[in-house]
């Protein structure tokens, strides 16, 4: 599996983002992180389903730069790219973005430590989301992360 990780705002690539591979039952397969053009690689079997979260990390500069990204049920290849573009933290995010954004946060909170909770409050309290439903989701989100121990 490999691709390239950019902004929705400038297609700029962006540089040591997270891009974890997960089972359907949220075991890590394996992780790696953006190189500086924006590229990434990982050595998944092909024709596995997995889910895929491009994501920062807590130890790195850009932990509350970038809004995470989920794509579930994916189909592994290697002969076709799995690109994704990122929303900066405090830009608007369309209906599917927020949308996606909020699944990558509630896919982390079933598989990230408390160390990852302190970036995940500062992130989404700066989500602009468009719909009442989708800000109560983003509000129990949260919650559930200013609860983590160290928030």
């Amino acid at each position: 599996m490999y691709g390239h990780v950019r902004s929705i705002t400038g297609d700029e690539p962006i540089f040591m983002i997270k891009v974890s591979v997960y089972h359907p039952d949220l075991t890590l397969v394996d992780h790696a992180y953006t190189s500086e053009d924006g590229s990434y690689s990982i050595a998944v079997a092909a024709g596995e389903t997995v889910t895929v979260r491009f994501d920062t990390h807590h130890s790195l500069t850009n932990a509350d730069s970038w809004q995470p990204s989920l794509l579930t049920d994916v189909v592994t290849d290697d002969t076709a790219p799995l690109d994704r573009r990122l929303v900066p933290v405090g830009q608007f995010a369309d209906t599917a973005r927020g949308i996606d954004v909020l699944a990558a946060f509630l896919q982390a909170s079933a598989v990230e430590g408390p160390e990852y909770a302190a970036h995940a409050v500062t992130r989404l309290s700066q989500i602009k989301q468009n719909t009442l439903f989708l800000q109560g989701v983003q509000a129990a989100v949260l919650r559930h992360f200013a609860e983590q121990p160290g928030t």
